[in-house]
């Protein structure tokens, strides 16, 4: 059997095998993939159903920040029940993996205005830095999925959720229900197959100086239940 190549050029096994963080040999990852798809099913099939199964069966949480080895991964997500957009991406692809489905991680930084008070606060910026989602190679080409945030969080912020055919791209909220700008992009990160920690540490450090102590003041916070639709401009 001919080996198969995506579109960069780089082998699928790549994209195939588990990672440290898209630890998709990891048994609570591969039980949460078999619970809401079936290796019978088509590609696009199996992307949509995990799409859906992570974007609401998680909720985006940015107050739980875990930028460890093991809050990056995606079984992590599985046993927390929650996590931040790139844990969510990663769970994402992984359980694309265990159906055999190359995937990897994209990264972008955006501007983005579901946001709370409190975390604007933290922040000092409406600028999120390495904003992940997953790309699923389907039919010999890769699409983008962003599975980050739960529908009852958008439907509360008054933002359109975000949805996927396995088909379009899915990657930003452009705009709130109003027609305003929600979310913009700025700059491409790249692609990974694996989570790029140190990179994103490098940039965490550089960009959100106090973001180790976010965890600290923040464990106990509720992000969905502090968001608000946007006030009109």
């Amino acid at each position: 059997m001919p080996q198969v190549v995506p579109p960069n050029g780089h082998p699928a096994e790549l994209y195939l095998q588990p990672g440290r963080f898209v630890d998709s040999n990891h048994p609570a990852v591969q039980a949460f993939a078999r619970a809401h798809a079936d290796a019978s099913m088509k590609p696009r099939d199996i992307a949509v159903k995990l799409y859906y199964a992570v974007r609401d069966g998680f909720r985006y949480d940015p107050y739980h920040f875990d930028m460890s080895q093991a809050g990056l991964k995606a079984s992590q997500v599985v046993e927390q029940g929650r996590g931040f957009c790139v844990p969510k991406a990663t769970l994402l692809a992984a359980a694309a993996r265990v159906f055999g489905v190359p995937a990897r991680l994209g990264f972008a930084d955006v501007r983005n205005h579901l946001t709370s008070p409190r975390l604007r606060e933290m922040m000092n910026t409406d600028v999120f830095a390495f904003h992940g989602y997953a790309e699923l190679m389907i039919d010999g080409r890769w699409v983008k999925a962003t599975p980050a945030f739960n529908l009852s969080l958008c439907e509360k912020a008054g933002v359109k959720p975000l949805e996927f055919d396995g088909s379009s791209d899915s990657i930003f909220h452009e705009f709130d229900r109003q027609g305003r700008r929600h979310m913009e992009y700025i700059r491409d990160r790249g692609t990974y197959a694996d989570v790029p920690r140190e990179e994103m540490l490098q940039a965490f450090e550089h960009l959100y100086p106090n973001y180790r102590d976010w965890m600290q003041n923040t464990g106990t916070a509720d992000f969905e239940g502090e968001v608000r639709p946007r006030r009109a401009d």
